[in-house]
Parts: structure tokens; sequence; C-alpha cells
């Protein structure tokens, strides 16, 4: 199988990346800087971005399936730090994807969105909903939730994973997957086990059309 990787650069993607990979999984990474990527047996560096139609098209060429990594980011990890990307980066990256996946015939797409968008929004702690509502943060979570949006209209077999609070740690966790917020999730969840989800989802048949949370068991 090969697949088209978004936001194989970031902490999570660089994970996914490198377990795709390891799994026997070709990939077609589209990034800004490829620099950043080292060369790889099965991978495939296009050096572009998602906002250029013409560079998702390139990206997109010989692939079965689709792990859209991409998130509206900051100049740096402080709530209010004022945004690095396009505030609809995630729904018009994913509005160009869906039309190339019909044009392609593709059908698989796994989605990196966050816990606290949509109807999971009530399951949050308050200070997590203040600090997205008084801050740049809440960008990030209303694109996630256009995306989110567009994938459901969509006759994609999508899968939306929304991980807790993500933090890096190698430790070996056990996953606890929520869906309509049961069993409720608990607050963080390791980007290394994330990672490793979104790669794994591709071949789960029980997660196509579904939205499902992630957190540490």
């Amino acid at each position: 199988m090969r697949i088209l990787l978004l936001g194989g650069t970031g902490r999570t993607g660089k994970i996914a990346l490198a377990y795709a990979l390891q799994k026997g999984i070709e990939v077609n990474a589209l990034v800004r800087d490829a620099t950043k990527v080292s060369p790889a047996k099965g991978l495939n560096i296009i050096e572009g971005t998602p906002e250029h139609k013409e560079d998702l098209n390139k990206a997109i060429k010989g692939c079965e399936a689709i792990i859209n990594i991409l998130n509206i980011s900051r100049k740096n990890d402080f709530p209010w730090s004022s945004l690095r990307t396009p505030e609809r980066l995630l729904s018009e990256t994913t509005k160009e994807l869906i039309g190339l996946s019909k044009e392609l015939k593709i059908q698989r797409i796994v989605s990196c969105s966050a816990w606290g968008v949509g109807d999971s929004r009530n399951e949050i702690p308050w200070w997590f909903k203040w600090t997205i509502d008084n801050s740049n943060i809440s960008k990030a979570y209303i694109d996630h939730e256009r995306q989110e949006e567009l994938l459901e209209a969509s006759q994609l077999n999508y899968t939306i994973v929304r991980p807790a609070g993500l933090i890096n740690s190698k430790s070996l966790i056990k996953i606890q997957e929520s869906i309509g917020g049961s069993p409720k999730p608990s607050l963080l969840i390791t980007r290394q086990a994330t990672a490793k989800f979104l790669v794994d989802a591709l071949d789960r048949s029980d997660l196509e059309r579904a939205t499902v949370t992630i957190s540490k068991a």
C-alpha cells in the first residue's frame, strides 16, 4: 500500500511516518521543507504545501489512502502566540482532498483532530474550555470542526481521531478508545501512541466512518 501523509514533519507526524515505513507501507510525504525529512526506502518526498492544489495533485498520485496530521500551528506553544499557518488550512486542505479522492477513487482517509472538537467539547474540563475560548488555540478547534463536518458529509471511509492532551513520552501505554463520550476519556495520550493508532486505523474496518477519542487507559 502507498499512502499520502500530510503533516509528516510535525511532532506526531514524524513518528507516524517512521512507523508507517517500519510497517512496510510506502509513503508519499508532502512537506514544506524536504531537508527536514531523511530519505528512506519506500519514502517519496514531495516538497510543497497543501495550500497549493498542484502540490497535492502531485503528492497524491499512486496513493490508495490518506493520513492527514496537519494542524493550525502557532509560532510557539504559548496559547496566545500568533499563528504560523492560515486559519482555514485544515478545512481547505480537506475540501481539496475530498475532491481529489473522488477523482482518483481513493476511499480511505484517517484524519487527526482534537479532543474537545464538536460533540466532545462537553467532555473536556472547564479550564481547558476557557483556555481554548480565550486564546489562539481556538483557531485550530474551529477549523478542526469544519474539517470534521466536511468528512462526515463526504462519501469517504473516514476515521476521525481525537487525541486527548498530547505528551512527549516513549513509554508503552494502553490506549482507551471512546466513542460518543463512552468510556470517559482520560486527560492525556502520548504522541507515540497517537501516531501508531493513526497508522493502524487504516486497516480497521470497525473505524470506518467513525469518530474516536483516544486517551491513556
